[in-house]
């Protein structure tokens, strides 16, 4: 057992401090660790969970794998099946439009919107641990997916994009090599085809990034993105999504700009080429955003009463398509619509292994925005249902839900909305009839229409710039990265906002800990506790002890910072004193007769003691003899920050002030202990020398009574 060299007294009042009586200090036994033991205890507990195989634990993984084989089996058949079923009806109802128009974001035919909402909803009801979200196509995932799609289309040779919408019917005729730009070779690949196959390669490897992270037990990096990087990236991702889709509004056929500051590019685009608007297109969205918007306002705002939210979207698109069909707007005004959507499914395919390298970077941005998306959504219904999630789970679930659904055509997805998993069954149920009967009938639908739907469904995103001021109200830092975030992802690139927002972040806690003060304490005058002198009244001081406080880690980024603001606090910077001492040695050697600019308040005392007297600061005359510094708010110390506070005491000491510690963690403790912080036991005042206490009182009356023998004062 070890002990810890730490003075720990009960409390007393004024009187018994009046009387000078010395205190006996508690000596705490602490349990000796026997470091080599530990790790080899640990390493073989560690080989021993992982390694060992019982019929237990193979049961318990694959019950972990498969969330579904859990809950299943305690479904309640009769009393939730109706509702899940009337759910999920509604739920894969809305899903037909969305996946359409989402397409569009991806740029890819609908058809594969459709393909993606069918195959994700059944893989995450399998592997998901969250009861309440359902996976699906998200539109900023989707612009991710459209920007690499756009870009590779335009290394390949493609550089219309009279392919979208075109249906992938045999009797398209134009025809073009793929990989004239890229070093890809798709033999017979048209625009469509060739821009299915990039988007299903990007999601193969974005869900390989995710299975691989939950693999090696990486989901906690989810904590690192917070709400304010998120949802400051998602605004930023809207404004671009809706710019993007204005096209569509006024019907003009413009290709994707490509790099940086896209926003700016389009929005220049869109202006050169106003002139030459679709008119039936522009009143066909007018007309549309008309009565979606308050449609969907009235979902929100009874949502509460309503079992399930209704499907306006859908009646909006039946009544288009007749609209457009029946007016021939494709023919007779030039509406681009959707084309041809094939029923049922196509041969499964690999993804391109070649284009694997020019998409690696990129996908790995849309694994990481994924994940975070799905986890941030699970974890707050999970909370409000009371029960927890998995996040490598999570990340195994929605890797897989790219992995394999992207051997059918499929693009990226992640958690859309709020339903258990029978109804995200039934959705897919749902899926399957549109994908096998009825997708043809949307033959007619204009791309204006899709676009509507897109942008109404930006509204909470969009919302968030009405709630900037309360958020700079409660928290500025906060409300900075928000605006970094979405700058950043808006104006100049989508990928390079969520970096930028990291990066903020961290500059932010950095800058935090850049920022701490040391401040003064005083003493309650009811009880023994200490505060900040200058946030509260009525507080007192001791004579000749100064309290100060350092909220924050002392490491090597800010040791220097602590000790200059310890010094200003103090008033005397003992390094500068030291060098004022050294030249007034000097001086005086040459000059005997010159006056000395050091006073003595003691001239009685002998030479020696009294150069140790020293008048530092006018403006507060006050006497230090010690100086007691609160570790409490002190989480951690490497190195340098033991260093720092062994050069605080050292000089200190040299002038005659003793420095102790207070209230230190016990890993504060432990990194003073190996830093060599503490002297040996009976170096300094008989083997009494303390340096590390319990509390602030026992540290304050420890260096009182230490001090009244001498009577050496320094005024500051």
């Amino acid at each position: 057992m070890a002990r810890d060299n730490a003075w720990c007294a009960p409390a007393e009042d004024d009187g018994a401090e009046s009387d000078q009586q010395q205190q006996q200090p508690l000596i705490l036994e602490r349990v000796e660790k026997e470091a080599g033991k530990d790790c080899r205890s640990a390493a073989l507990h560690r080989l021993r969970k992982h390694c060992s195989c019982t019929s237990e634990k193979a049961k318990s993984k694959v019950l972990d794998f498969f969330p579904i084989v859990r809950w299943l089996p305690s479904y309640q058949l009769r009393d939730w099946i109706l509702g899940d079923a009337m759910s999920g009806l509604i739920v894969g109802i809305l899903l037909v439009p969305q996946s359409i128009a989402y397409s569009l974001l991806a740029s890819q035919d609908p058809i594969y919107g459709l393909y993606t909402s069918f195959f994700s909803a059944i893989i995450y009801a399998v592997l998901g641990t969250s009861r309440h979200i359902s996976v699906g196509i998200f539109g900023v995932l989707c612009l991710l997916v459209g920007q690499v799609v756009d870009r590779e289309l335009a290394l390949a040779g493609y550089l219309t994009e009279s392919g979208i919408g075109s249906g992938i019917s045999s009797n398209d005729s134009a025809v073009l090599l793929a990989g004239q730009g890229n070093g890809s070779v798709v033999l017979g690949c048209d625009r469509s085809c060739y821009a299915i196959t990039v988007g299903a390669t990007v999601t193969f490897t974005a869900g390989v990034y995710q299975v691989l992270m939950g693999l090696f037990q990486v989901g906690f990096v989810s904590v690192y993105l917070s709400d304010s990087l998120l949802s400051g990236f998602a605004t930023g991702a809207s404004l671009t999504i809706l710019t993007s889709q204005v096209k569509y509004l006024l019907g003009l056929k413009l290709p994707r700009p490509q790099g940086w500051f896209t926003l700016c590019k389009t929005w220049y685009s869109l202006l050169v080429n106003l002139g030459s608007t679709n008119i039936c297109d522009l009143v066909t969205s007018l007309v549309c955003l008309l009565v979606l918007i308050p449609t969907k306002e009235l979902n929100d705002r009874f949502k509460a009463k309503l079992k399930a939210p209704i499907p306006f979207e859908l009646f909006v698109v039946i009544i288009a398509t007749l609209a457009s069909h029946f007016g021939h707007f494709d023919t007779a005004y030039g509406s681009s619509v959707a084309g041809v959507i094939p029923t049922g499914f196509l041969a499964p395919q690999l993804p391109l292994w070649s284009l694997i390298p020019n998409v690696a970077v990129d996908a790995f941005s849309i694994a990481i925005v994924g994940f975070a998306i799905t986890v941030s959504l699970s974890e707050m219904f999970a909370k409000k249902h009371g029960y927890a999630v998995d996040a490598n789970q999570e990340m195994y679930a929605i890797g897989f839900c790219n992995i394999l659904p992207s051997f059918f055509r499929c693009f990226t997805t992640s958690s859309t909305g709020c339903q258990t998993q029978v109804s995200g069954l039934v959705s897919a149920l749902v899926l399957l009839l549109v994908l096998l009967v009825i997708a043809p009938l949307f033959y007619s639908l204009q791309k204006c229409v899709l676009a509507v739907i897109i942008v109404v469904n930006l509204r909470g995103a969009l919302r968030k710039f009405a709630d900037v001021p309360r958020m700079w109200r409660v928290n500025r830092v906060d409300a900075s990265i928000w605006l970094v975030t979405m700058a950043t992802s808006s104006l100049v690139n989508t990928e390079l906002g969520l970096l930028v927002g990291v990066l903020a972040s961290a500059f932010c806690v950095l800058g935090r800990t850049q920022r701490v003060r040391v401040c003064e304490l005083g003493r309650a005058a009811a009880r023994e506790h200490y505060e900040d002198l200058t946030s509260y009244r009525g507080l007192r001081t001791h004579p000749g002890v100064a309290v100060f406080r350092y909220e924050a880690p002392i490491y090597y980024a800010n040791q220097s910072l602590f000790k200059k603001s310890l010094y200003d606090r103090v008033g005397l910077d003992p390094v500068k004193e030291k060098t004022r001492r050294l030249k007034f040695k000097k001086k005086t050697s040459e000059q005997e007769e010159e006056v000395a600019d050091v006073t003595y308040r003691k001239p009685e005392k002998d030479e020696a003691t009294a150069a140790a007297t020293v008048t530092l600061d006018e403006k507060s005359r006050r006497s230090v003899r010690s100086v007691v510094i609160d570790c409490s708010a002190i989480l951690f110390l490497d190195t340098a920050g033991v260093n720092a506070l062994k050069e605080v005491r050292k000089d200190y000491e040299d002038l005659g002030v003793t420095v102790v510690l207070a209230q230190c963690h016990t890993s504060v403790r432990d990194a003073l202990e190996r830093g060599g912080y503490c002297p040996d036991a009976g170096e300094d005042h008989g083997g009494e020398r303390r340096l590390v206490f319990f509390t602030i009182a026992d540290a304050v009356r420890y260096v009182q009574n230490l001090s009244r023998p001498t009577g050496d004062t320094l005024w500051c």
